[in-house]
């Protein structure tokens, strides 16, 4: 199912939510017409009527049509917080920025400055996309984020206000009472704390992914200047040390995998406006954002891609903390000899590569091995 705000099928969103179907959790949300609310597809409650559902592709455009996040399956919980990610680079890049708080101080033709666009453009490629405004995805963002520091974490009203970018309490309160028609500290809830882990106090929270999951590979690939160890239950903890220079805060971050389809971490920061751009370094360094299901149906596609892609469905692009690049990590390519074949994979170049690499399998490789093929086949 194609999910950019343009192409959304609005009846296979219902048939997916009518199943409950965990692959298209954060691919799409629901809108619920009678109850000015939003949901995941693998939402617990019972399934609307047809009528009264309207499906957007993003948590942004559902909270800009003025739906509410539901307090049930909790929208800022599913994977990648239906951030989109596929087709355009610019869009991407977009949402990466604005992950690390780019919106919270400066304006939407600032941002467009940074990615060498147009802000007419920018805004007709994110309605395009999402089908919201770049400064509904930020106050989108800041919302969610929010909603889960105070369900997960045991920061103050004040503290999860500064760490998920709002300019003031005051503004913090209005927002969610506007929105949810009561104060923050209201959602509360003590239940779903994120459970103990790695390091002393800090701030904890899940992040989620879409199964499966390579963890083995990925700890493999986090290397000095990170660490990884193991715990005391014999579960791996990755740790990475935070610099004012480039985070805006001294301290750290651990992360240990949890539950299926959560990462849980621990920051500890001695300035929260840090925390988004931490998280989205995070998601980054462990491609959180990928897609198994649409990476592996793509480069299937491939023969000689496809055992590779079988033999390891969960594997990730390990990412870096700092990334500067102009190309999305999934689509860049460092080995020239693949230039020519690796045009099929896009825009997951860097993945079909990965897969190569892990399998020993050279450029060359390939072409005797299809050679070999063609022979049997005569």
């Amino acid at each position: 199912m194609e999910t950019s705000a343009a192409t959304l099928d609005q009846e296979a969103c219902y048939r997916a939510v009518l199943t409950r179907d965990a692959r298209f959790d954060g691919r799409f949300f629901g809108c619920v017409k009678t109850t000015g609310i939003y949901c995941r597809p693998v939402c617990p409650a019972r399934t609307p009527r047809r009528e009264n559902m309207i499906f957007v592709v993003s948590a942004a455009a559902a909270e800009e049509a003025g739906f509410r996040a539901c307090l049930r399956c909790r929208p800022e919980t599913a994977p990648d917080m239906g951030a989109w990610r596929g087709t355009s680079n610019t869009v991407s890049r977009a949402l990466s920025l604005i992950e690390q708080g780019a919106l919270d101080q400066n304006d939407v033709e600032a941002l467009a400055g940074r990615l060498g666009v147009g802000e007419r453009q920018l805004r007709r490629l994110f309605r395009q996309h999402l089908g919201a405004a770049p400064v509904s995805v930020a106050q989108t963002r800041r919302v969610l984020l929010a909603k889960a520091l105070i369900q997960e974490s045991d920061l103050s009203m004040a503290e999860v206000a500064l760490a998920a970018g709002f300019g003031s309490v005051r503004r913090f309160n209005e927002t969610f009472q506007t929105l949810y028609g009561r104060p923050p500290s209201a959602l509360r809830r003590r239940a779903e704390r994120v459970g103990d882990g790695p390091g002393n106090g800090g701030v904890r929270l899940g992040l989620s992914y879409r199964p499966p999951y390579d963890w083995d590979t990925m700890f493999a690939a986090l290397t000095f200047p990170d660490q990884v160890r193991d715990d005391r239950d014999g579960g791996r903890i990755w740790r990475h040390d935070l610099a004012r220079a480039v985070d805006g805060a001294e301290g750290f971050v651990t992360a240990t995998p949890g539950a299926s389809g959560r990462l849980n971490l621990c920051i500890e920061a001695d300035d929260l406006r840090a925390l988004p751009g931490v998280l989205a370094r995070v998601r980054r360094v462990f491609d959180l954002s990928a897609d198994p299901e649409a990476i592996a149906r793509d480069l299937s596609d491939d023969p000689a891609l496809r055992p590779l892609v079988e033999a390891r469905p969960g594997l990730r692009l390990p990412g870096q903390w700092i990334d500067t690049g102009e190309d999305a990590p999934s689509d860049r390519l460092d080995d020239a000899a693949l230039v020519v074949r690796a045009e099929r994979w896009r825009p997951w170049r860097a993945y079909g590569a990965l897969h190569l690499r892990m399998a020993g399998i050279a450029a060359d490789d390939i072409l005797e091995m299809e050679k070999t093929n063609d022979r049997r086949a005569a």
